[in-house]
């Protein structure tokens, strides 16, 4: 297989087209996503429910990390649950806790993973992993050792894996969550560096700011999907008057 040039991490960004039909996922006898159909080209989609909704399980379904119990799914036509090379090159996804992604001592090892993985030489993988690093601005970084680094500076790291295998389609799983104003703010930043289409799921209706799209997942199903502002406005309206219910068992995941 031929080396992919450096500038990959520059590709053009074209929309992703996710298609579910009917899909359906249970864990432990209990239905998690009950017959979701969704027919969308994908630039910028945000996902948005209370915790216990189905969010991460649909994140994972989309980045072809499980496949569905009934129904199918496929990203720009290809059943990435089951062909995971060309998975590859059309999905990735950057989990809310990156001791559950990175796999490597060294930070050169980690993201040149990714690339070799996808066929490339090791010398070549390498050189695209300090490619990126130099692209963030991280280059001092070749050599640092994974565990030394801060829970921020790993999702910096995760994002750089991704961002040198180059998929068409970012998947970003509540990868903000439990971090400062700060740190939040630099990986925002940092996310500019990525050409392609992403899909961030997450609770808090604020992160996605600028989204084209978004899809409000209620127990399992889709509530609605639209326009990402009339969506997040119903989200946060119905959410502002559970909060303010007398009843606390209304606030049941």
């Amino acid at each position: 297989m031929k080396d992919v040039r450096l500038d990959q991490i520059d590709r053009p960004r074209r929309a992703s087209r996710v298609t579910l039909d009917e899909v359906r996922f249970a864990h432990d006898r209990r239905v998690v996503l009950d017959g979701l159909s969704l027919d969308l080209s994908v630039t910028r989609l945000g996902i948005v429910g209370r915790n216990g909704s189905g969010k991460s399980t649909l994140a994972r379904l989309l980045a072809g990390l499980v496949a569905p119990d009934a129904g199918q799914y496929r990203l720009n036509g290809i059943d990435v649950a089951r062909d995971r090379k060309a998975a590859l090159g059309e999905v990735g996804i950057l989990f809310q806790n990156p001791d559950h992604q990175i796999i490597f001592p060294t930070v050169l090892e980690e993201i040149a993973f990714g690339p070799a993985q996808q066929g490339q030489r090791k010398a070549a993988a390498e050189d695209l992993a300090r490619a990126t690093l130099a692209r963030f601005g991280k280059a001092h970084w070749e050599e640092a050792y994974v565990n030394t680094l801060s829970h921020g500076q790993k999702h910096l790291v995760c994002l750089m894996a991704i961002v040198a295998m180059a998929p068409r389609l970012l998947i970003l799983d509540e990868p903000f969550a439990g971090l400062d104003i700060p740190t939040r703010a630099q990986l925002r930043r940092y996310l500019s560096h990525y050409a392609g289409n992403m899909i961030h799921v997450t609770h808090d209706p604020q992160d996605l700011a600028g989204y084209d799209q978004a899809i409000w997942l209620d127990r399992g199903d889709i509530r609605q999907t639209g326009a990402s502002d009339a969506v997040i406005a119903a989200y946060v309206a119905e959410m502002t008057a559970l909060g303010e219910a007398d009843d606390i068992a209304d606030l049941a995941g």
